[in-house]
C-alpha cells in the first residue's frame, strides 16, 4: 500500500501556486490568503477569467 500526495495533485498544486501568483494573488492578509488559496486550487477558473479575489471586512 503506498501512501502520501500523487503525482497528479502534486502537479495540480503547483500549477496553482504559478498561476495564481502570475496572474496577481499574494498573500498579504487574510482576504488576500482566502483568494490565493481558492485561485490555487480552482486555477482553471482564474485562466478562464474568474476574478476570485475576495474581500473580508472593510
Amino acid at each position: 500500500m503506498r501512501s502520501g500526495v500523487s503525482l497528479g495533485t502534486l502537479v495540480w498544486v503547483v500549477l496553482g501556486v504559478v498561476i495564481a501568483l502570475s496572474h496577481g494573488y499574494a498573500i498579504n492578509n487574510v482576504s488576500s490568503l482566502v483568494s490565493f488559496v481558492l485561485a490555487m486550487f480552482l486555477w482553471p477558473l482564474v485562466l478562464l477569467g474568474v476574478d476570485l479575489h475576495i474581500n473580508l471586512g472593510v
